[in-house]
């Protein structure tokens, strides 16, 4: 009787360490699904930190009204044959014929089409005429639309979404109003938001900080001091700290490249959000990066720091 006692004793303190292992120390493929959770950035109005207030004119070469000097209906110069440019941070990017990037809006819709950018908004966001718009290669011109706004203008829709473009943005290929408020982004050729699809669910980018991880939008990874990695990944960041820091969501070791392996899995936070881990460290973006690349959270409260393909936290305090 003692002996089947102890046996199985053995067996479940054997199971325990077997489960603590893989939970921390094995590779492990959690569910499919890379999506944050979370605030993914904050609102900032019509421009956020990049438009200001809007009170540009919209007059200077920034605004990009075609290199012809045609004017559209509503006197800002036409759009003439759309184009698509490679961006090393967003793939394909929709243009005007001077090659100045085209955006939309988030607080717009494509169905039905209807602008919500008006006055000091259409200031920093010039709406690109519908009139002499035309179709160049890698363009559906079955996408090609257009939409009558408040002041009686025609503006160019694609796939239904109106077409803007930005007037801090100086010369062609420039792209500063990706990201702006967490509402503006760039074009891409098939009317939606233009991103590098054929990123891995975490990859590894080369920054100033040197190698970090990043997920499968570009952004910038991070990890928080204050989490904990063993014997069970514990993340110490909630309620607000989680809509300033969204966690990043699990992803399958498959869908990975360049990472370490050992620790990269998901977890279950207290509140029920899943959460992947690198080297079972927690990991998490930051609000405040508003393009793939930036590294805002970097060195944040002295605690937060982007990720090394190891799990190791960039640039932290020894």
């Amino acid at each position: 009787m003692n002996t089947s006692w102890r046996s199985a004793s053995l067996v479940a303190t054997a199971a325990a360490v077997l489960a603590l292992t893989t939970a921390c120390g094995q590779e492990s493929t959690p569910s499919a699904g890379s999506q944050n959770v979370g605030a993914t950035a904050p609102a900032g109005g019509f421009g956020g930190t990049g438009a200001g207030t809007g009170t540009q004119t919209g007059t200077g070469a920034g605004n990009g009204y075609g290199a012809d000097g045609q004017q559209g209906s509503s006197g800002a110069k036409a759009a003439g044959q759309l184009a698509v440019s490679s961006n090393a941070e967003l793939g394909k990017v929709l243009t005007d014929s001077a090659g100045m990037t085209l955006y939309r809006f988030d607080q717009d819709t494509a169905e039905p089409p209807k602008s919500n950018c008006d006055g000091d908004c259409a200031k920093a966001w010039p709406p690109v005429p519908a009139n002499d718009a035309t179709a160049g290669a890698g363009v559906d011109k079955a996408l090609l639309g257009e939409v009558t706004r408040a002041d009686g203008t025609k503006q160019l829709t694609i796939a239904g979404w109106p077409a803007y473009r930005y007037a801090k943005d100086a010369k062609a290929g420039d792209t500063t109003g990706q990201g702006v408020g967490g509402k503006w982004y760039a074009l891409a050729p098939n009317g939606k938001k233009a991103s590098l699809a054929s990123l891995p669910g975490l990859s590894v980018k080369k920054t100033e900080l040197g190698d970090v991880v990043v997920d499968k939008n570009g952004m910038t990874v991070y990890r928080f001091l204050k989490d904990k990695a063993w014997p069970k990944s514990v993340s110490a960041c909630t309620g607000a700290c989680l809509e300033k820091w969204p966690a990043v969501a699990p992803v399958p070791a498959n869908e990975t490249k360049g990472v370490a392996k050992k620790g990269l899995m998901g977890f279950t936070r207290p509140d029920g959000v899943k959460q992947m881990t690198v080297n079972c460290w927690p990991i998490y973006t930051f609000s405040g990066d508003k393009v793939p690349g930036d590294i805002n959270g970097q060195g944040v409260g002295g605690t937060w720091y982007a990720v090394s393909p190891d799990g190791k936290p960039v640039g932290a305090p020894k």
